[in-house]
């Protein structure tokens, strides 16, 4: 089964990734595919207000109406690749001489399913990235049986977001997304999707907790809880409301046995509809570039600030002529809210910041000394300042095999580094390589090579080139400074 956890005491976080792995490729068993449903038809808003049921009649009123014009925008999702086993004799010219191909391993096919949302008439689907991470080939299913291949327009990994297009002409029934910041704890809430490989299946719950952060699945940690049932093969599957509209994509569970304990998480709708309109763009979804780092508030903090309580996100440093600076924002500052929205921490800062989408401005309300103050922030895409004029280093140094390029803040964003850092960094170790032998790794930032300072992609050239035989380089990882030494 293709799933990833996360693991906390004796307990996970499990991305809902799927069936078992299969040497064939759409394989599923006739039961996989829900039964033909009628077409859908629009729900009508609700006009009454949120009420829990209050006699035995109202107790008797059943999701089937939702369900019926919801599901059949919920689809399953296959995807496949082929695994090359390569033989230990392979490239050997002794065995290659002697035995030619015989060794050559046949490749194989892996596949593993998840579930989809389309969100556009045109076949627009969302889905997790972790659903078709590494495939080949994506086909999708339709709850009326009906298949279709698909092209993966956009994925991102630090979202676990990805966004599909049916190759079919004809309009697809779809759910329109809802506004996750209306949702309260309580609302009732289905998932649909496929749990196990076992066909579309419906769970209904509420939801139990809003702004969960520190779930460790995607860049952002700002989740909906829900008590729905939600399991393997849920990934990329809907969380609806009860005006069937999107709330959400379930994307993991909290989980000791790797079943459903009650306790699942999705990423907002708001979020989703952010990527979606990157992928109808053309475009790859970025974080907007504000020129400042962030920390958590501890009660310390609070109390030197004269918060009553932890809360905020703390701004650590600033990147010179940066948005952040722009609009008035100095170290020391506590982040309250932005547009009103409450800030707790930094993982909900980043939520709201990528929520508002680049070329926007938002209403910072700052935390100095004491007094509350108001700002205006424009949000930018990231720069590529300076250029990154990449170089691969060759000869026999101790970086030939990489390759290396100047850090901006728009490559730092690409590599999931922090966007303020400054210097040349490791895009790519050879495996093999010198480099790689002494134990440069991608996304390392090269500081000083023989106690000069690197600033610069040419630099390092020229230093490497040097031709002498011993090293002595530093390098920065994971915010450490490391000294190593080559004879």
């Amino acid at each position: 089964m293709i799933r990833k956890s996360f693991l906390f005491g004796t307990a996970a976080i499990a991305l809902l990734a799927g069936a078992p792995l299969a040497t064939t490729f759409f394989g599923a068993a006739p039961g996989a595919v829900a039964q033909a449903q009628t077409a859908p038809v629009p729900i009508a808003p609700a006009t009454s207000p949120t009420a829990v049921p209050q006699d035995a009649a109202e107790i008797k009123l059943s999701f089937a109406p939702l369900v019926k014009t919801s599901a059949p925008a919920v689809v399953n999702v296959y995807a496949a690749r082929k695994l090359v086993a390569r033989s230990p004799f392979e490239g050997d010219p002794f065995f290659e001489q002697f035995f030619g191909q015989r060794f050559r391993q046949q490749p194989r096919i892996e596949s593993s399913l998840g579930s989809g949302v389309v969100v556009d008439a045109s076949g627009l689907i969302v889905t997790n990235n972790h659903v078709i991470k590494d495939a080949d080939e994506v086909k999708v299913a339709l709850s009326d049986g009906r298949e279709f291949t698909s092209r993966i327009l956009m994925k991102d990994e630090r979202a676990d977001l990805a966004v599909l297009k049916i190759d079919g002409d004809e309009p697809f029934p779809a759910l329109k997304l809802a506004d996750s910041d209306e949702v309260d704890i309580g609302d009732l809430v289905l998932a649909i999707g496929n749990p196990f490989g076992i066909g579309q299946t419906v769970t209904n719950g509420i939801v139990s907790a809003l702004a969960r952060t520190h779930i460790g699945v995607n860049d952002f940690g700002y989740f909906i809880q829900t008590d729905a049932a939600i399991n393997p093969g849920n990934s990329g599957g809907a969380l609806i409301d009860m005006r069937g509209e999107l709330l959400g994509v379930n994307t993991a569970i909290y989980s000791r046995s790797g079943g459903s304990n009650g306790i699942g998480f999705a990423i907002p709708s708001n979020m989703v509809r952010v990527f979606v309109e990157a992928a109808r763009n053309g475009g790859r979804f970025e974080r907007p570039f504000i020129g400042a780092t962030f920390a958590p508030v501890t009660s310390d903090i609070a109390e030197a600030v004269g918060l009553e309580r932890p809360a905020g996100s703390l701004v650590e440093s600033l990147y010179p002529g940066g948005p952040a600076e722009k609009a008035g924002v100095e170290p020391g500052d506590v982040v309250m809210s932005i547009d009103g929205f409450a800030i707790g921490n930094p993982d909900t800062l980043g939520y709201r910041l990528a929520t508002a989408g680049i070329g926007k401005s938002v209403q910072l309300e700052v935390n100095r000394n004491g007094a509350s103050k108001t700002l205006t922030l424009s949000l930018a895409a990231p720069p590529e300042v300076p250029a990154r004029e990449a170089k691969h280093i060759g000869g026999e140094t101790p970086f030939s095999g990489a390759t290396v390029a100047n850090l901006s803040p728009r490559l730092a964003d690409e590599l999931d580094m922090t966007q303020t850092l400054k210097g040349v960094v490791v895009t790519e170790v050879e495996p093999r390589s010198f480099a790689a032998r002494f134990g440069l790794q991608a996304k390392d930032i090269v500081v000083s090579v023989n106690g000069r300072a690197v600033d610069t992609t040419a630099a390092l050239d020229k230093l490497a080139a040097d031709g002498r035989r011993g090293w002595v380089f530093e390098i920065e990882r994971d915010g450490k400074r490391l000294t190593q030494r080559v004879r």
